[in-house]
């Protein structure tokens, strides 16, 4: 069998195993096995001088083991085809979340239906960093949609953007790096120098995967407006990135996102991303649902369309 079609089979296996089974949390995961790894090494060497240099030799290092395992263990396997094919396809399995965040997200959402704020608020906690507590219904579904926006940037469309330049090896590497941002990549005195390295370097990974998230979105949803709100307010989120699919959703859905929250018990301004503050609605979460996983589907299908170009073209 041609590496080509290896290539495309085990992103279409992977793709079909998320749509089917999400993240069940009976699977072993290897993102987990990523923040066990991570949590050793920082409590070893996130102390003393020199944090900064020892947190970004720790990156550097996580990653870089990541893809250069993989890919020769990969290149060992690539002679069994069949073989290779069940690894590489789970590879890509584990490297997407596009049914888990939806799922999660629904979870929310039915909590916030069946038990009020408190059912709402609770089930938000586990899936976004803001303190939930005192959240309204309306910061509830602002914040689901932000996730939902945010998420199929970096959880989704980005571990895509690098399976198709590197294969698993590079996908799983920059899940490495997400992972890492994610755990040490805070602004607060235990993580603001041993974490830097790791924040900047997931700004720079997600520059690309960020920009295609949002321009999928709006040419899919055949939005405009969509594409006005991206160079609009895409840029005035404090994250480089996470503006941009957020902005392309607000213009989407015609609302507004960001706005004053608080993290870690201190109050932080954030400018609002869009114009209209109307109260957001479940039709809102269905449409948002519906466009993550149809921009997933046709990202796929530009990397099998880009595949068979270069290969018979």
């Amino acid at each position: 069998m041609e590496p080509e079609y290896l290539f495309l089979y085990s992103l279409l296996v992977g793709f079909a195993l998320d749509c089917l089974l999400g993240d069940p949390l009976w699977l072993p995961h290897p993102i987990r096995l990523f923040g066990n790894s991570i949590s050793f090494f920082t409590e070893k060497l996130n102390h003393g001088r020199n944090r900064r240099l020892k947190g970004a030799a720790m990156a550097l290092g996580l990653i870089a083991f990541t893809f250069l395992s993989l890919d020769f263990a990969f290149g060992w396997l690539q002679e069994y085809e069949w073989i290779y094919l069940a690894f590489t396809g789970v590879g890509v399995f584990y490297g997407l979340a596009n049914r888990s965040l939806i799922h999660e997200s629904y979870k929310v959402m039915c909590e916030l239906k069946t038990n009020g704020l408190q059912g709402g608020r609770e089930q938000l906690s586990y899936i976004v960093g803001r303190d939930t507590r005192n959240l309204s219904e309306q910061q509830i579904r602002t914040a689901v949609l932000e996730t939902l926006a945010e998420n199929l940037s970096d959880g989704v469309i980005a571990p895509l953007f690098y399976y198709a330049l590197g294969g698993v090896p590079a996908m799983l590497a920059y899940k490495m790096a997400n992972t890492l941002d994610s755990m040490i990549g805070y602004k607060n005195d235990k993580y603001r120098e041993f974490g830097w390295f790791a924040a900047r370097f997931d700004d720079v990974v997600n520059f690309v995967p960020a920009r295609i998230t949002a321009l999928l979105m709006v040419v899919l949803s055949l939005s405009p407006r969509g594409l006005a709100y991206i160079f609009k307010f895409g840029h005035k989120h404090s994250s480089p990135n996470a503006g941009y699919p957020e902005a392309a959703l607000a213009g989407i859905l015609n609302c507004r996102f960001g706005g004053p929250n608080v993290y870690h018990g201190q109050l932080v301004e954030k400018p609002y991303i869009g114009a209209n503050p109307r109260t957001l609605t479940n039709t809102d979460f269905r449409k948002t649902c519906f466009l993550n996983f149809f921009t997933c589907l046709v990202f796929v299908g530009l990397i099998c369309a880009a595949v068979i170009f270069l290969q018979h073209g």
